[in-house]
């Protein structure tokens, strides 16, 4: 773009040539007269094309507001999502005014809906910038963090896929209801792992617990969509998990290392069922495994691969929402790889929001992405499309001030 400094010297230029040409000068002819002109239909000027610049829309209005109040540190503590146990909600006060992106409801509660939104509603006072995403784990079955007054005893996944249409959606909307009555705006459900029918029980994380809606994308499908759109009816955000599916491992990766898919590919059925949904207009989060995929990048987990991330969920599915990890903090499968490493290569890869269930950890994770920040243009760039995403996805759930 040219400054008006350099508009200035370009008329002053103009000026000294037009007055070295016979009989002209800047302003026209020598005695004053207007300046001649002529005129030819067959070289007259077509007037310039002009294009309406694109609307900004109310939501990167927002955006634009919150980032100009952020710091760079603060920035990148919105990335973070870090536990806080259901035994012991008072630690979460710190966290909150700390300026995290989020709260993780971690364990188990019998505590009645009101009296958790009592805790919610003061952490999302202490939040000094974006409101928080306040999530739990509320799947059902044994998968149910929040099981006091006000919320239903949910059945397990297996059995709520195999609900009539309207009696799985009354249930969801109730699920809905409940958590948004609790001031849960970020259900970390449903699951969207396919488990091939007769291998459930040798499939620790998913199958051996009921947690699958059935054995084939398509079952899935008729069962998760409508807990997303049910969740999403009382502005309680879903999450699909875990990208790029579990239902064909053995182990489980919050207790085992280096567990490993060798069959799931990119045209799988189980990953085409996270892009379907993904597409939904509520607009819900995917969560990544930390599992290995053999087929898709051999020497990275899920979580730390831009195989997988970038290329395969942001490249082949087209989704560009919010990318959560599933536990980098106590999980044993990333046990080996440093905390701070850990929220670096999940970042680089195309994540958004780390999830910790060790609040501990996030302030060295913090540290370590703001030193690889300040060294690397490329991660820095990276850096910033996350913010970007996750205040955008703030913005759209009404987290953001405005």
């Amino acid at each position: 773009m040219r400054t008006p400094a350099c508009r200035r010297a370009g008329t002053a230029l103009l000026a000294v040539v037009l007055a070295l040409l016979p009989g002209c000068s800047a302003g026209g002819d020598a005695g004053g007269a207007p300046p001649r002109t002529t005129t030819s239909r067959s070289a007259a000027p077509s007037a310039p094309a002009t294009t309406s610049p694109a609307p900004v829309s109310e939501d990167e209005v927002l955006v634009t507001e919150a980032l100009a109040g952020l710091d760079r540190r603060a920035q990148v503590s919105q990335l973070f999502v870090a536990g806080v146990p259901l035994d012991d909600l008072a630690s979460g006060d710190e966290l909150a005014a700390a300026g995290v992106g989020g709260l993780f409801l971690a364990g188990r509660s019998s505590a009645s809906a009101a009296d958790l939104a009592v805790t919610t509603g003061r952490w999302q006072s202490l939040a000094p910038g974006p409101g928080l995403w306040v999530a739990a784990d509320q799947e059902g079955g044994l998968v149910q963090s929040l099981k006091g007054p006000g919320f239903d005893r949910l059945p397990p996944a297996v059995t709520q896929g195999t609900l009539p249409p309207p009696e799985l959606a009354a249930l969801a909307d109730r699920m809905g209801a409940s958590l948004r009555e609790a001031g849960v705006n970020l259900d970390l459900a449903p699951v969207v792992d396919v488990v091939p029918p007769g291998t459930e029980a040798g499939n620790a994380p998913i199958g051996a617990f009921d947690r699958q809606y059935g054995g084939t994308a398509a079952a899935v499908l008729a069962a998760a969509g409508p807990v997303v759109d049910g969740l999403a009816a009382h502005g309680v955000t879903a999450t699909l998990k875990h990208f790029p599916g579990l239902g064909r491992v053995q182990d489980n990766t919050d207790t085992a290392a280096s567990v490993t898919d060798t069959g799931t590919t990119a045209g799988d059925e189980q990953v085409a069922a996270f892009g379907t949904l993904a597409g939904s207009p509520a607009r819900p989060f995917v969560m990544s495994s930390s599992a290995i995929y053999a087929q898709l990048d051999p020497a990275n987990p899920a979580a730390f691969s831009s195989a997988v991330l970038t290329g395969l969920l942001r490249g082949q599915l087209h989704f560009q929402g919010v990318v959560i990890s599933d536990d980098l903090g106590s999980a044993r499968a990333v046990a080996a790889v440093p905390p701070g490493d850990r929220a670096v290569r999940f970042l680089a890869a195309g994540g958004t929001l780390v999830l910790t269930a060790d609040p501990d950890l996030v302030p060295g994770m913090t540290d370590a992405v703001l030193a690889r920040d300040g060294a690397d243009p490329a991660f820095a760039a990276t850096l910033d499309a996350a913010v970007h995403t996750a205040l955008l996805a703030k913005a759209q759930a009404g987290l953001l001030p405005g």
